[in-house]
């Protein structure tokens, strides 16, 4: 399954990138559909930092995927209650 999770990642990017392109000169309908694809990639962020979790990641490897510190990884993904509010 890992194998297909890079390709299939890089497929979503350019399809979220065109669409950008499209919605350039598309009306208010089409670009407040594009905005909100920004929840859904929060909430796919949190899922897999809740996955990553669940199967023994610590902080420091999801801070290093991030870019950031642990510090800052445990602040931003940390579940505090069950619904994601960011």
């Amino acid at each position: 399954m890992s194998v297909e999770t890079l390709p299939f990642i890089a497929a979503v990017g350019r399809m979220i990138r065109a669409a950008g392109r499209r919605t350039a000169d598309a009306d208010e309908p089409e670009l407040a559909a594009l905005m909100a694809l920004e929840v859904d990639v929060r909430r796919a962020i949190q899922t897999a930092v809740d996955g990553q979790l669940a199967i023994g990641r610590t902080w420091s490897h999801i801070a290093s995927a991030a870019g950031i510190t642990r510090q800052a990884a445990h602040k931003r993904w940390s579940r505090k209650d069950a619904e994601v509010t960011r």
